[in-house]
């Protein structure tokens, strides 16, 4: 048994901004999947939020207007007492990564560039190029590796433990050596990301399973307002790469089949920098009402930049110039881009306060896999970044409150039990005969894809719900083809499998519940926004009889009435 004072489970941003914050006074391990500058944080392209003040059309922006774009973009949803910490934290955690040696693009005064992102009052968007990801993921794990924080890669955490209301730890494959190991912890933080993998089209990397809400609600912790699903307008037909905000935020146009710019239609001031909620569902409107294009990998509309010209292009865009070429063959200087709308971000997980505790004594998440919640209906382009370091930051000033104020002791017991449970899982699935993971998987993903995406309506989330209770049923025979743990991905993905099954039918059951329109969730049978019944956060737990068991919880409203939300 391996024993450390804090595990925290997941490489990515969240997870060392909480590392670097407590590695100096404890034993702080952290277990990434794969290495952790290869977490899916370095996907993000565009943009982190700050209300610096340094664009000339932004000298008016102040961490209140921050706040207030975002709870109006998140549907009056988020709870504003959170958002209010998070962009009040944004200027000071910018200039922290800045000093730890971020290279951020720079204006011609040398300070901080930003850009227009959509649902922005102001060009409050720092960047690096349309790396930004890339830049703070690398930033924050060199500090960590200075400071000597342990890192397991390639190690997955595969249960939580968790008796008497107190966390103990979890428990973790090690794939490279096929072992699996109680890891005893102190404090447990799970910064595990999304869940994108849930549906077949999403620009989430194959890591994204979303297994870290899965084995949290599994442990019995609830988590919260699953059905909001974000998805991105821009999505790289066929691969679903990602085709980042900043596209349109330096000025790209999205364009029909008529060659109209159609977001007039929808948006008439923001344009192509409406919220993603919006501009998703105009973009499927027009493919669906026949403005679309066709491919034989899918309906799309285009993308165009050829205005911004090279120079522009090759400075500030230099990324998507590349998986352009690289990945369908076209340059953006000279020809448009062919996009469709997928799913993109996880606005629901884990519930968690401001200080990213749960209910649970010792067990904090932090991140995607966490809701707070300051995304509420919708997250903004340029929050997710924001969110994931402010958070994984504030997870370690509460840890060190937690650990300094109390005596805690988990124990060996409750660890080898659940031990035991996961051996018997695995010697189970070894022995059956039915499907192989990739089988169900597939469905899984397509289900959610046609049933429970842009647009809802009842009769589709009711068959989504009677497809999942199939799959679950399904999933009692998954089979793997070698009984090895070494190097054993499709042992992994079955076990993966069963939280991923979890996890959508949370989503699926919560949007059908959810009567009404709010963000991304788009009921066709309920399209108006209904405050008086459904300003609510919908909280999840596992039933006794294994399905989700729902209740609800007030919205904090603080200075920020809810209003038309129009752009």
């Amino acid at each position: 048994m391996l024993s450390h004072d804090i595990v925290i489970v997941g490489g990515g941003l969240a997870g060392l901004r909480a590392a670097v914050g407590l590695c100096e006074k404890y034993d702080v391990a952290i277990l990434s999947k794969v290495h952790p500058i290869r977490s899916h944080s370095i996907a993000a392209q565009g943009g982190i939020n700050a209300s610096l003040a340094n664009h000339p059309e932004g000298k008016d922006d102040s961490w209140e207007k921050h706040t207030f774009d975002t709870i109006k973009g998140s549907d009056y949803l988020a709870d504003q007492h959170a958002v209010e910490i998070m962009c009040r934290q944004a200027p000071i955690i910018v200039y922290e990564m800045e000093h730890w040696g971020c290279p951020f693009s720079r204006f011609e005064d040398g300070s901080i560039a930003q850009r227009p992102f959509g649902g922005a009052g102001y060009p409050r968007t720092c960047y690096s190029a349309d790396i930004t990801g890339h830049v703070l993921l690398n930033t924050l794990y060199e500090r960590a590796v200075s400071k000597g924080v342990k890192v397991y890669s390639e190690w997955y955490a595969i249960a939580l433990v968790i008796d008497n209301g107190q966390c103990h730890g979890i428990i973790a494959f090690d794939l490279i050596n096929g072992k699996i190991f109680p890891i005893k912890s102190k404090v447990t933080v799970f910064a595990t990301g999304g869940y994108g993998r849930v549906y077949q089209y999403s620009t989430n990397a194959l890591i994204n399973t979303g297994s870290g809400i899965g084995i949290a609600y599994k442990a019995g912790v609830p988590i919260k307002d699953m059905e909001f699903v974000q998805f991105h307008p821009t999505g790289l037909i066929g691969t679903n790469i990602l085709i980042t905000e900043a596209c349109r935020g330096e000025g790209g146009y999205l364009i029909n089949n008529k060659n109209e710019r159609f977001m007039e239609k929808y948006a008439p001031k923001a344009m192509e920098l409406a919220p993603r909620d919006i501009v998703s569902r105009s973009i499927q409107t027009e493919i669906e009402e026949g403005r679309g294009f066709d491919h034989p990998l899918g309906k799309y509309i285009k993308l165009d930049l050829r205005h911004l010209g090279a120079q522009k292009i090759m400075e500030k865009l230099p990324g998507i110039r590349k998986i352009c070429i690289d990945f369908i063959g076209i340059d953006p200087i000279y020809e448009l881009i062919p996009i469709m709308p997928c799913q993109h971000y996880s606005m629901g997980g884990i519930d968690t306060n401001e200080k990213t505790e749960t209910e649970i004594k010792g067990f904090y998440a932090a991140g995607e896999c966490a809701c707070v919640s300051v995304h509420g209906a919708n997250r903004l382009g340029g929050n997710s970044l924001l969110d994931t370091i402010v958070f994984g930051k504030l997870s370690a000033i509460a840890i060190d409150e937690y650990l300094s104020g109390n005596n805690v002791n988990p124990e060996e017991r409750p660890l080898n039990a659940k031990l035991n449970d996961v051996e018997t899982n695995i010697k189970k699935i070894a022995n059956n005969t039915g499907e192989r993971p990739f089988s169900i998987l597939s469905d899984l993903s397509k289900n959610m894809s046609a049933n429970v995406g842009i647009f809802r309506k009842k009769d589709e989330l009711a068959l989504a719900l009677e497809k999942i209770m199939e799959i679950k049923e399904r999933y009692k025979n998954v089979h793997v083809s070698s009984t090895s743990l070494h190097m054993n991905y499709e042992l992994l993905n079955a076990i993966e499998l069963g939280y991923m099954i979890e996890v959508a039918h949370t989503i699926a059951i919560g949007a059908y519940l959810r009567e009404e329109s709010r963000g991304a969730h788009f009921r066709r049978d309920f399209s108006i926004r209904n405050d008086e019944n459904w300003l609510k956060h919908t909280i999840a737990r596992l039933g006794a009889d294994g399905t989700p068991e729902i209740s609800f919880k007030e919205v904090v409203i603080t200075r920020y009435q809810p209003m038309e939300r129009k752009y």
